[in-house]
């Protein structure tokens, strides 16, 4: 790999040379502009803005602005004179924990290494220095016209170095959180571990760039003339959550699912929702967006009958509808019946009402005529 910088590492009174290679590497597909009428190249000219014309990059200098709009030049040769240790020389100044390094710190990556065969023994001391003491160097290097901050660890053999934000080019997250007060139960705590739990872990290695695949295939189809847009995806959701708890149950399933797992949430908040759901009344009460699947229940000593097995295609399918046909007459003819007897029987007993009321009738009215008749007076 080639070298981008030269120098060393000065850790106390040892000094390793080394050269700086950069570790990471950008796999982005990068684009050009194109007129879209011809398909001719967009090109960015350096034009001086006193005479108009072009300049090449020998004549391009630097220069700093100040707030009149009077520029200084400012010469390489001017850079280098300054007072500058780290110019050529990474500078450690202590040896921490990584626990206290904030990862929103971490910036570029780069390998150091063991430049010259005299710089093997002192670069292995510190590699194997910073292995023992399971700690991080902190140093400063000047690189690319400024000086910065920068940590070793140790990445395999080799010693690495990632260069860190200074403590105040990092922002304070003022007004980002959540400005209204929001109350996490214990349960949607529960689901979101368990959610945790099924994701599990991944190996870093296994993980790839989908979108920069896709990319790459629909270039190669273009190039062969035979590309065709795929449908566009529909536009997602507004992100809003209308029931949490649904949301992290169907979660789970769906993690556990792709994993070849079976069950549901696997949590006492959502077992015991879906427990008291299909207790005791016909149609379950759920929650909002929830799914519930309420359970079957037959007669008091009917059993149910089995879905009937697709055998043979149309002969089981005809043979099926039959009998389905003829279970249904059966209710029927069961049902009529029962009606006609019920039919009779409430006029059996209308009937012997109406016998009833009439005796009782005639009965009283012949009580009420005897007693109005008036008794004869006995003779003297």
């Amino acid at each position: 790999m080639r070298s981008i910088w030269n120098g060393a590492i000065s850790f106390g009174l040892v000094s390793i040379p080394i050269k700086l290679v950069n570790a990471t590497e950008s796999h982005s597909i990068s684009f050009r502009q194109i007129h879209l009428a011809d398909g001719g190249r967009i090109r960015y000219r350096k034009v001086c803005e006193l005479d108009g014309e072009e300049v090449p990059g020998a004549e391009i200098g630097k220069g700093y602005e100040e707030a009149d709009g009077s520029v200084i030049p400012i010469t390489d040769e001017d850079l280098a004179q300054l007072p500058l240790a780290t110019a050529k020389t990474i500078e450690i100044m202590s040896f921490v924990p990584a626990e206290e390094i904030d990862p929103l710190q971490m910036d570029a990556a780069y390998y150091l290494a063991a430049n010259g065969a005299t710089a093997a023994k002192p670069y292995t001391l510190l590699r194997e220095a910073l292995k023992r003491s399971r700690k991080v160097a902190i140093a400063k290097y000047a690189l690319r016209g400024r000086e910065r901050l920068g940590m070793l660890r140790v990445v395999d053999d080799v010693i690495a170095m990632h260069g860190l934000l200074w403590p105040d080019e990092i922002r304070v997250p003022e007004g980002v959180a959540p400005d209204v007060e929001v109350t996490v139960r214990d349960a949607e705590l529960d689901l979101a571990d368990a959610l945790m739990a099924t994701l599990g872990e991944v190996e870093m290695a296994s993980l790839h760039d989908d979108y920069r695949d896709a990319v790459e295939a629909m270039i190669a189809a273009k190039a062969g003339g035979a590309f065709e847009p795929a449908e566009a995806p529909g536009e997602p959701a507004g992100g809003q959550v209308i029931d949490l708890m649904a949301a992290l149950e169907k979660s789970v399933r769906a993690a556990k699912a792709s994993r070849g797992e079976t069950g549901g949430a696997g949590t006492g908040a959502g077992a015991g929702a879906g427990a008291g759901a299909g207790a005791g009344a016909e149609e379950p009460e759920t929650k909002a967006g929830a799914e519930v699947t309420p359970m079957r229940r037959g007669g008091a000593g009917r059993k149910t009958s089995a879905a009937p097995k697709a055998v043979g295609g149309k002969k089981s399918t005809a043979a099926s509808a039959k009998k389905t046909a003829a279970t249904a007459a059966a209710k029927s003819t069961s049902a009529a019946s029962k009606k006609k007897t019920t039919a009779k029987s409430t006029a059996a007993k209308s009937g012997t009402t109406k016998s009833t009321s009439a005796a009782s009738a005639k009965k009283t009215g012949a009580g009420a005529k005897k007693a109005a008749t008036p008794r004869k007076r006995a003779s003297a």
